[in-house]
């Protein structure tokens, strides 16, 4: 069975970019440090307390993948100011999709921002890659989405964590990864697991008695692909307003530039950038 390589927070970005692109996927242990995670903890903990483990989504299919036992809260950064100002704008993101997206947009965007809780009796997802939702584009293409699963509480291979395929971002598009392929992304809270949006991978299953394995599943994608979920109706403006610039313009209220570079603007308003109405009040 493969095995993932680890990095600090603090080693060079281009050292963990490097494992990044070279097998798909990379654990940075120290992502979080742990007074941030237990204040995350303290303030999801009476959230999730009442969140239910089945709910209505867009279909069939969706409800499938996630399960039955999994407990799901969307648009976090609307519901957590410690996520936005935590995570969401956490320094280490922002130098990996510099590196990874960088080449290939003016900005980049949250693609989602989700809190997962994995029940005992979750079965394994599916394998999959995160960036078959955006099925039109060609194939091959550059790397459009770095994604994410930052661990809240100790992800071991009993409680569900995260499973990788090493190198399967470099595999012909129809083959699939055999289970002795696969990485268990076994992490203490704080840990983050960063790979790329096709890289192959799948939630574990959990088959402990009373563990729910508690993390954040994050992406980033190009600033001019349209994102999985509606970051600016799942955050509004009245709640956008009291959230760092930085996390404003994630969330898609920064309007895509690319004029400099000989091209075009994207999510404006009234062709000017929608975080500036937001600092300025018109917003």
């Amino acid at each position: 069975m493969p095995e993932l390589r680890h990095h600090a927070r603090i080693d060079d970005p281009d050292a963990i970019v490097e494992v990044l692109l070279t097998d798909g996927a990379v654990v940075v242990d120290d992502f979080l440090s742990r007074d941030i995670v237990d204040r995350l903890n303290a303030e999801l903990d009476p959230v999730m307390a009442t969140a239910p483990s089945a709910r209505e989504f867009i279909n069939d299919g969706v409800a499938f993948f996630f399960g039955e036992r999994t407990r799901h809260l969307t648009g976090i950064a609307g519901r957590s100011p410690g996520f936005a100002r935590d995570v969401l704008c956490h320094p280490l993101y922002e130098a990996v999709n510099e590196r990874v997206l960088g080449p290939n947009c003016a900005s980049w965007r949250l693609n989602i921002g989700h809190l997962l809780e994995r029940g005992p009796g979750a079965e394994q997802q599916l394998v999959h890659r995160d960036e078959a939702v955006w099925s039109y584009l060609p194939w091959p293409h550059p790397e459009v989405q770095v994604a994410s699963i930052v661990a809240l509480v100790d992800f071991t291979a009993d409680n569900g964590a995260t499973r990788l395929a090493p190198g399967s971002h470099r595999w012909d598009r129809d083959r699939r990864p055999t289970p002795d392929e696969l990485a268990v992304a076994e992490m203490p809270a704080g840990a983050a697991v960063l790979y790329l949006g096709s890289t192959m991978h799948a939630g574990g299953g959990n088959i402990t008695d009373d563990e729910w394995r508690r993390g954040f599943h994050l992406s980033f994608v190009l600033g001019w692909l349209r994102t999985e979920e509606n970051n600016v109706l799942a955050t509004p403006p009245d709640v956008a307003r009291g959230l760092p610039r930085r996390a404003q313009e994630l969330l898609g209220y920064g309007a895509h530039d690319a004029i400099a570079t000989g091209g075009g603007y994207l999510g404006t308003l009234d062709v000017r950038d929608p975080v500036e109405l937001l600092a300025t009040g018109e917003l």
